[in-house]
């Protein structure tokens, strides 16, 4: 465990290092100014590090909205996600997304493919959820943009705005999302952020 936390840290250091603007693809690198090919890196880091696949391919998608098996309706306004699973709301989430200076854009597609299980911010510290980092459970939806898990010290801003651009929920929250990202696939799986 100690070996693992320690690898997280150094693709930290070196993430954080190559990147000149301290935002967010978990904090480290700024969202609206990422580039796929940092991201690759990132994934590359990460997979080396974990040992875990950083994306999942994505196929074709044949739904939208509630038509999905897993849908995600992210209200910046009332900062709450509410989660449909086969066009039933299962659950609803505080969220905290970007603030001033840190907008979170609007989406409305299936997620990336992207997505991580543990990640440790060191450009952003602030504790550790149970050996998985600081941002835990991450989705991508575009760029350097993700659904992820938060740590306790952020727990009492979730449900304001609050983050560098990512949409943060409790980590156990942020597993289910992952889980069921994982076990319908990204095809299957729609978000918008309004």
């Amino acid at each position: 465990m100690k070996f693992k936390f320690l690898m997280m840290l150094m693709v930290a250091a070196a993430l954080s290092s190559a990147c000149s603007k301290g935002g967010n693809t978990l904090d480290n690198l700024d969202p609206k100014n990422t580039t796929e090919a940092e991201l690759e890196k990132f994934d590359r880091e990460y997979e080396a590090a974990t040992g875990k696949k950083a994306r999942i391919p994505v196929g074709k998608s044949t739904c939208r909205y509630t038509q999905c098996p897993v849908f995600a309706f992210v209200d910046k306004d009332s900062q709450s996600l509410t989660l449909y699973v086969n066009g039933k709301i299962q659950e609803v989430w505080p969220v905290s997304t970007g603030a001033p200076g840190y907008t979170t854009p609007p989406f409305n597609k299936n997620p990336n493919g992207r997505i991580y299980d543990e990640y440790m911010s060191i450009s952003n510290p602030g504790g550790d959820y149970e050996g998985l980092g600081n941002m835990p459970y991450a989705v991508f939806i575009d760029g350097g943009y993700a659904i992820h898990g938060t740590t306790r010290g952020n727990w009492s801003k979730l449900g304001r705005i609050a983050s560098h651009g990512c949409i943060r929920i409790h980590p156990d929250n942020a597993k289910i999302f992952n889980r069921l990202v994982r076990q319908y696939k990204p095809e299957n799986v729609w978000i918008v952020v309004q």
